[in-house]
């Protein structure tokens, strides 16, 4: 069998607020007229309308027992908005941390995108194609150019070795000679050899 005493602290631990959201919480409080039954808020209105009444039938008793029951409910309520305040700030505080990093991050990112762009090594090059082999091959959908033709002529000129063709080639420019300068004195280098 327990004893009384177990009882009752088991009776007085059921009233406390164990955490979580106080402000909207309903709480059964035993005042000296009976239960009082809401919210925090509530249950202060109540108390302090109960010593009103009570201060008008001239019991200053009763109005201070139900002011001091209205005061505990305030203390409790302002504990719990203080504890949201600062859960909010500290929410808001970790929100602008992550937002930084996630500023930070994208800085750095554009800044090696702008460096990898800025670079022509670090930029992605075209793909290399070998037009011999593709030339060779029906309906491509490539449009033909001189140079597929020419590597696609070297390409037949190599599986038959009877027929080589060379391509033509274009003549190369030349320079025009210099004119010798007639006032320019003679040396015997320069002097045609005298028949004798």
């Amino acid at each position: 069998m327990r004893s009384s005493k177990s009882r009752s602290r088991a009776k007085n631990n059921r009233n406390r607020p164990s955490g979580g959201n106080v402000v909207n919480r309903v709480f059964d409080s035993s005042g000296p007229e009976g239960k009082v039954r809401g919210t925090p808020q509530q249950i202060i209105d109540k108390y302090n309308q109960l010593a009103r009444d009570a201060q008008l039938a001239n019991d200053r008793v009763a109005a201070e027992n139900f002011q001091q029951h209205a005061e505990h409910y305030l203390r409790l309520l302002s504990e719990a908005q203080r504890e949201m305040e600062a859960r909010r700030e500290e929410q808001e505080r970790q929100n602008r941390e992550r937002q930084a990093e996630r500023d930070r991050e994208r800085a750095e990112r554009q800044e090696r995108e702008a460096a990898r762009q800025a670079d022509p090594a670090e930029t992605p090059q075209p793909d290399v194609m070998d037009f011999g082999a593709e030339a060779s091959a029906p309906e491509s959908g490539l449009v033909e150019t001189p140079e597929s033709k020419d590597a696609a002529q070297a390409a037949d000129a190599s599986e038959k070795p009877e027929k080589k063709e060379k391509p033509a080639r274009r003549p190369r420019a030349r320079k025009p000679k210099a004119a010798p300068a007639e006032d320019a004195p003679k040396t015997d280098g320069d002097a045609p050899e005298a028949a004798e």
